[in-house]
């Protein structure tokens, strides 16, 4: 048995808003720069990422594996229901591929740029039943964002999926949400967390940003089945991603000026935001508060530590004192940590602080604040990321709570009329 670190959600170049350089040998490869160990195919359904997808992986023994890095692949994809809610799904084979893109054609288009994720005109207990009846197993994709998942549209996840709802064995909690806020959510104990990336591209703080460790045989989609259903040994050992704060919506936020609010003066502002007049839109931390069953943390046995994580790229671009993650300082930099230890993964959370001082010293103590949680958050919100703030002592960590204190958690700056009941 081996623990396998996975990333089974992203997009290829056939779904919108996604780089022209996401197709398989370039994720192939830059999984192995990551440290991954078992990607998805990503957009299995789309005509023409399925003809990519079989000129570009292999398979050997149940295993699918990309033809030059020979990183293994398990085929997979998204799809968007008739209640705009997003599913992430994964089949054996080919035949399964083709099986359910049969079953799914009269219900939505399939091929061509901009279709890689279908809008199917199927709710997800439909969906989930044609998945299930080609031998695959589904569950739903970012959990809890504030427009396309279960929990924007649902109380409940077997709500959503109906009479299909006691076959469904995993969610995607999303880059807002972590096992902390998901379990507060006592329905969520019986089913496994992945947490995975939704990469649009391959570029490093992006792909791999969240990820999966599975302890499996093989990477193969038979033994993730038996992961999750935790057969001999098998399961989750580890969710690793970015704190919750960091993601883009977070905070209950205007989605046009980001300006943060409670969600009783959005009520009351009948979530118009009064600066810009945009639209003011829920938070994950307060819509999973409305569902909470626990005022505590509570965990259920099986559930696997989750680490809380910060990409390579984005503690040089902060160690670097620039602002463009994508500069060639950075990348350059990112190249040579990458070179010296083999992995992205390795350098983050493995390799002693002292070596890594010998790349470079001032992300070497970047990395060692990081390790030791001497890190805040400005909470995103509003489809704005967070930011982290990394303090190289405890002190100034200290001193940045006071100076940060209206950009940390979901502190509302809103200051309206109040009511009689507040005078």
């Amino acid at each position: 048995m081996k623990e396998f670190d996975c990333d089974l959600h992203l997009h290829g170049l056939y779904s919108g808003g996604v780089s022209k350089s996401m197709e398989i040998p370039v994720i192939g490869e830059q999984a192995k720069l990551k440290g991954l160990h078992l990607m998805a195919s990503a957009d299995i359904l789309c005509k023409q990422w399925i003809e990519h997808a079989k000129k570009t992986l292999i398979e050997e023994n149940g295993v699918f594996l990309e033809k030059e890095s020979r990183t293994p692949f398990i085929l997979g994809g998204e799809i968007n229901d008739s209640s705009k809610v997003h599913h992430i799904f994964f089949l054996p084979d080919f035949n399964a591929v083709e099986e359910l893109q049969k079953k799914l054609q009269q219900f939505g288009k399939l091929d061509g740029m901009g279709f890689g994720r279908p809008t199917l005109k199927l709710n997800a207990e439909q969906l989930a039943e044609k998945v299930h009846e080609a031998g695959g197993i589904i569950g739903p994709a970012h959990a809890f964002t504030p427009y396309y998942s279960v929990y924007a549209h649902f109380n409940s996840v077997k709500e959503c999926y109906g009479s299909q709802g006691n076959r469904i064995k995993f969610i995607e909690l999303g880059l807002s949400a972590d096992s902390y806020f998901a379990d507060l959510i006592e329905e969520n104990h019986s089913f496994e967390f992945f947490t995975f990336s939704d990469a649009h591209s391959p570029w490093p703080h992006r792909i791999g940003r969240e990820f999966t460790r599975i302890k499996m045989k093989k990477p193969s989609f038979e033994e993730l089945v038996k992961a999750l259903e935790r057969k001999n040994e098998r399961g989750t050992t580890l969710n690793v991603g970015l704190n919750p704060r960091e993601g883009k919506y977070h905070c209950t936020a205007c989605n046009s000026c980001y300006e943060k609010y409670s969600p009783q003066d959005a009520q009351r502002l009948k979530w118009r935001c009064p600066k810009c007049h945009g639209t003011i839109k829920k938070g994950v931390r307060h819509r999973i508060l409305e569902l909470a069953s626990f005022t505590e943390e509570i965990h259920p046995e099986q559930r696997p530590q989750y680490l809380h994580i910060i990409p390579l790229a984005e503690i040089i671009k902060i160690s670097l004192g620039v602002e463009n993650i994508n500069s060639q300082k950075v990348q350059s930099l990112w190249r040579e940590f990458i070179d010296c230890f083999e992995s992205e993964i390795k350098a983050l959370i493995d390799e002693p602080v002292v070596e890594l001082a010998e790349v470079n010293e001032e992300v070497a103590k970047k990395i060692e604040s990081f390790r030791l949680g001497r890190v805040l958050y400005k909470s995103g919100g509003g489809g704005q990321y967070g930011q982290p703030v990394i303090c190289d002592s405890m002190e100034e960590m200290e001193r940045k709570k006071i100076e940060l204190k209206e950009f940390l958690e979901c502190n509302s700056s809103f200051k309206g009329q109040r009511t009689l009941n507040e005078f």
